[in-house]
């Protein structure tokens, strides 16, 4: 099996935002010594979450402390990039990198409107400026001299420099939920991302994509790279023993919940709704606290002993899971509670599957 390492970490005022980002910076250099294959990094504005912020310039700083470690997007929100000079970073990014970009793309938030607001949009036509821009940056990469007159952008570009050294471009992966994604990713050979998924649906999910790659007409060896690639995303938190980590999971995760509806309540306007669909029992603030912390441990979290996290791992490697992205700071979790259960991980887990 393969191993990512993804963050999602809250400074929790910004007097200890410069300390986080330190510190964010000594977990991935960590997560590469663990030997993870690849560090996924968020995207969120205005409240401490992903305390860095502007993720393309945080995988440039982590470009230059690391080595074999792949910097992995989930999710960049397209909406609030401009796609040439998108096109323009994550090329040089691959060049400070030597070749170790990979690019999540997705239409923003669709909890937090405040991050549209922030940047002077509304959510509304998101999906529409996220297929603009990236049928820009995409055709950045393979054709220049490009002349583009849509709804959203006019522009001319003479030339992409640099190249980047991934070609035609670093591989760009897409955030999949819905039943339907699963196939249309497949067809169009997209590699994907998705989180939350029970482990009874899991095989269900990735024939679905299996399944587009054969009608797409992709080649054998490209259906097992892709199938491969496949990442699940989970919360991971190793203790000493099953009923530590439970405890101080579902307290971190509880504190994560409280500080995600305290800020969607403060800064959503009031005209912002939540399209239903989105919802499920850990989102939705209607849902208490005890009826979501059960879902959000059974879908989304392997937690426990080394012991118990090794046959949680091997659950998902049976049912088809090749690519495990782990979550291993909540909230603002300290640095070294984060530190000690990414070490249990990375030396008494990861081995069994190597």
């Amino acid at each position: 099996m393969r191993f990512g390492w993804l963050t999602l970490a809250l400074s929790p005022s910004p007097e200890e935002d410069a300390a986080r980002i330190d510190q964010q910076i000594e977990q991935v250099c960590y997560a590469e010594t663990l030997g993870f294959g690849d560090v996924w990094l968020t995207e969120h504005y205005f409240t401490g979450e992903s305390v860095y912020n502007d993720a393309l310039l945080f995988a440039a700083a982590i470009a230059m402390r690391t080595e074999r470690i792949r910097i992995g997007f989930a999710v960049l929100q397209m909406p609030f990039h401009h796609p040439v000079r998108l096109a323009v970073q994550l090329s040089l990014l691959d060049n400070l990198s030597r070749g170790r970009i990979d690019v999540g793309i997705g239409k923003g938030t669709v909890f937090n409107e405040y991050e549209f607001i922030g940047y002077g949009l509304r959510s509304a036509d998101s999906r529409e400026r996220l297929e603009e821009a990236q049928d820009i940056f995409t055709r950045l990469f393979r054709e220049t001299p490009l002349t583009y007159k849509g709804k959203y952008f006019n522009l001319h570009v003479p030339e992409l420099r640099p190249r980047p050294v991934q070609l035609p471009g670093p591989p760009l992966w897409r955030s999949v939920i819905s039943p339907s994604s699963f196939t249309d990713c497949g067809r169009l050979g997209i590699p994907i991302l998705t989180s939350r998924l029970p482990v009874d649906r899991i095989a269900e999910r990735w024939k679905l994509y299996e399944a587009g790659l054969i009608e797409g007409g992709h080649d054998e060896a490209t259906r097992t790279r892709l199938l491969e690639q496949s990442a699940l995303w989970r919360n991971v938190y190793v203790a000493e023993s099953d009923a530590q980590a439970e405890d101080e999971l579902s307290s971190l995760l509880l504190e994560t919940r409280h500080h995600m509806m305290h800020i969607r309540t403060d800064l959503n306007p009031a005209d912002f709704n939540i399209d239903p669909v989105m919802l499920n029992p850990w989102t939705n603030p209607a849902v208490s606290d005890a009826e979501a912390l059960p879902f959000i441990l059974a879908t989304g979290s392997i937690f426990g002993s080394p012991k118990r996290v090794r046959e949680q791992v091997a659950e998902l490697r049976d049912v088809g899971v090749r690519h495990l992205l782990c979550q291993t700071g909540f909230g603002d979790m300290s640095h070294e509670q984060n530190m000690t259960s990414m070490r249990r991980f990375g030396e008494e887990v990861m081995p069994a599957f190597r």
